[in-house]
């Protein structure tokens, strides 16, 4: 037998298979058989290829404070460097269940309640790894974040899609309640919303505890941008809402709230019960989370302006956005909430979304993201995803580039 070329290059040889062995011996799991690349890494790549700016993958260019650094390096220096407590170190814990409180009225037990993650998408997996069984159903609302039908996929869950209607890409309720069925066990939503920067109301909340009453539905709220709701609006918690608190996974991610990304560190809300089966499998797939990083971080939430401040940090950068892109053909839907700006270009070419991003990043030197993967069919709208979480000499230098469009 021929040695095969694996990896990176690497050159292997399987002696102890034949030749028809080795084309068959592994068999890749059917409910990937479709899952490849992501779009956020094929165009940032794309991007770095081509010397574009990256307005494509939501990650800010620029750091966080330095004293958040000084926090790191202090706990480190102090020999905090081993395993922490698989639920998260005490202080953090104790200082998210002071935050989710003051925000939101709600004292979720620090023991039992609260859980330190690797990241909101750990924390998105291991809650519907925990929680769906084969056979079982899970809602989800299209345009919809990537990572959460593979997820349910890989349970042996079924992934029930509904669509959320542009322009204002608002939630049918009726449609929803006609959704639902025995096998339903599972609602996963995200507000504000990736990524069509739309956001959720108290009513929308009021409407989904209707429909879940009397059932043994699991919400999963991703709330990763909670604290950027723009216009003066106010975040519409699950942790707010008393029934769906009691029955609700609630995400959220210091990477967003701290502009430290790479980190991965978030964490997750939920009711005693469900926690410890999220725990349960928690153990098993991450177990604990970065240490230093963890008590640094309770350093850091000591200050509530910090996180309190952030929706006025990013509005300005919407505004300052859209006003660059003023004049353009780009059509620009609300940004209500996120970090993100939607934006249609029918009047500017019948190329579809994916190959117009193509063109942006190559001929004109601005990166972004099609809607069209945030749908299963990739139905176009022709309608793309600019990320704003950059500085303004980015965002001005991106603009001036848009404008030739």
């Amino acid at each position: 037998m021929s040695a095969r070329k694996l990896g990176f290059g690497a050159l292997r040889t399987f002696p102890f298979l034949d030749e028809n062995m080795e084309k068959q011996w592994f068999a890749p799991r059917p409910e990937l058989a479709e899952t490849g690349t992501t779009i956020f890494t094929v165009m940032s790549r794309l991007a770095q290829e081509c010397g574009a700016i990256n307005l494509s993958q939501g990650f800010p260019d620029f750091n966080a404070e330095d004293v958040l650094f000084e926090h790191v390096a202090h706990w480190m220096r102090s020999g905090h460097n081993q395993y922490a407590p698989m639920a998260g170190c005490l202080a953090l814990r104790a200082a998210i269940a002071a935050k989710v409180e003051a925000l939101y009225g709600t004292r979720y037990d620090v023991e039992h309640e609260i859980t330190v993650t690797a990241g909101a998408t750990q924390a998105l997996f291991t809650a519907v790894t925990a929680c769906v069984r084969p056979g079982d159903e899970v809602i989800v609302f299209e345009p919809v974040y990537d990572s959460y039908a593979p997820a349910i996929e890989l349970a042996g869950g079924t992934v029930v899609r509904l669509q959320l209607a542009a322009p204002d890409y608002r939630p049918d309720w009726a449609a929803v309640a006609a959704a639902i069925t025995p096998r339903t066990r599972m609602i996963m939503i995200n507000t504000p919303h990736n990524p069509t920067a739309t956001v959720w109301t108290a009513d929308d909340l009021d409407r989904l505890a209707a429909l879940v009453r009397d059932t043994a539905i699991v919400v999963v709220a991703d709330e990763v941008y909670e604290h950027i709701v723009f216009d003066g609006a106010t975040h519409a918690s699950c942790a707010r809402h008393p029934e769906l608190a009691a029955r609700s996974f609630v995400v959220s991610s210091f990477g967003k709230t701290y502009h430290i990304t790479g980190w991965k560190v978030g964490y997750i809300l939920a009711p005693r019960a469900l926690m410890a089966e999220f725990r349960k499998v928690h153990q098993f797939n991450v177990f604990t989370v970065n240490t230093p990083v963890q008590l640094a971080l309770a350093d850091y939430m000591s200050e509530p302006a910090r996180h309190l401040g952030l929706a006025a940090f990013y509005q300005a950068k919407r505004d300052f956005f859209r006003d660059a892109l003023a004049g353009t053909r780009f059509e620009l839907l609300p940004s209500r909430g996120t970090y993100f700006q939607l934006a249609r270009f029918g009047a500017i070419s019948t190329l579809p979304d994916t190959a117009f991003c193509e063109y942006l990043t190559r001929d004109i030197g601005v990166a972004a993201i099609p809607l069209s993967a945030f749908f299963a069919d990739g139905r176009d709208e022709r309608v793309v995803r600019f990320c704003f979480a950059k500085n303004e000499a980015t965002l001005a230098a991106a603009g001036e580039r848009l404008r030739r469009v």
